[in-house]
Formats: C-alpha cells, structure tokens, sequence
C-alpha cells in the first residue's frame, strides 16, 4: 500500500494543470513569457483568473495526496515519513512530469500544498512575506524564494516533526534550484516585474 500512495503521489504531482489550463484556453503557456507551465506564467499569459485557477490546481496535487495517505494509512512506525514523502514526490512530480519527458514547472503552488498539510500556521507567515516581498520589490520570484527558504523554520517552529522540517527542507531547496535562471535575471537586474510601468 505504501507503495501505491508513493507512486500515485508523483503521478498527481505531474499532471500539468498549467498547460492544461492554458490549451484550454487555445494557447501553449510552454512557449508564452516565461514558458513555464507554472501558474505566475499562466497568469501573466492569460490573466489572472486562469493563473488562480493553476495556483488552486497544483496546491491541490501536493495537499490531497498527504492528505488521503493520512487517512487510508494504518497507524504504525514510519507513517509519517510515508506521508511526507508523498507530498515530496508530488513536489518532484511537477518539477519533472512524466507526461511532458521531465520538463515541469518550478514547485512552488505545490510546495505550498505540502507546507500548508504539515502546518497551515506556518503557511499564513510565509504567505505575509511573500505578499510583502513581491510588494517591495515587485518580484514573484523574489517572494516565492523567500517564502520557500523560510517555510521550514516556521514549521519547525510551529511544533512540525524532524521528518516534516527535512521534507519542507528538501522542498525549498529543490525550488531554489529549479529558480536559477530567476535567480541569475534577479542578480543582473532583469527580472520581469508585475509592477505597472508609468
């Protein structure tokens, strides 16, 4: 059973919302603006009714696969770790889908869906810190890196276990490194903004 969970985390986790959203709609968000299958891309793209919908999407592909392990699961030794793997590979999944040859989106709307299973607390201090950096500064990927890199601390903080704080720990990191390219464009001065331009 604990197999079936794994295994079915990362295949949800896969499932590219974004694009599907976006073909929907008569575009391939893959080769419009950042050409990623993430919701700020689809938002950008198509506005940001349709970015939201992705946002819903793929918190949702991190949160309910923990969530039905939590409650099929039989109490016992490692059920935890079991349940935050799941919701690693879900994270994994949408950075590397199956059904696109491993090219995904960045983690960060899913990540949140694991976050907010291990403690919703802890999601509503990341998320005040997301909205204030991307306020300050007008970056989406400045909030999100931010909020990714902090989100373990708080959920330590919080009361979560070793294995949840290891699990978010290992999420922000993978998020920061599938945000290099935002990261070399930031360092250089060429992030896109959702600023207004006068």
């Amino acid at each position: 059973m604990n197999s079936l969970f794994l295994i079915g985390s990362y295949l949800v986790g896969a499932i590219p919302f974004g694009l599907l959203i976006s073909k929907a709609a008569g575009i391939d968000v893959r080769r419009e603006g950042s050409r990623n299958i993430g919701a700020t891309n689809v938002g950008r793209v198509l506005g940001k009714k349709l970015g939201a919908l992705t946002l819903a999407c793929d918190l949702a592909k991190g949160y309910l696969p923990m969530l039905l392990a939590d409650i099929y699961l039989p109490q016992g030794e490692g059920r935890l770790q079991i349940i935050s793997l799941c919701g690693l590979l879900a994270v994994l999944g949408h950075m590397f889908p199956l059904y696109l040859l491993f090219k995904g989106g960045k983690g960060v709307a899913t990540g949140l869906g694991v976050f907010l299973f291990f403690s919703p607390s802890a999601i509503a201090v990341s998320l005040a810190i997301f909205i204030a950096t991307v306020a300050c500064t007008g970056f989406v990927s400045a909030g999100s890196l931010l909020a990714a890199a902090l989100a373990p601390l708080w959920i330590w903080l919080f009361g979560g276990q070793g294995v949840t704080v290891l699990a978010a720990a290992l999420i922000a990191v993978l998020i920061w490194i599938k945000h290099y390219e935002n990261i070399g464009r930031l360092l250089r001065g060429e992030e896109k903004t959702w600023r207004r331009k006068a």
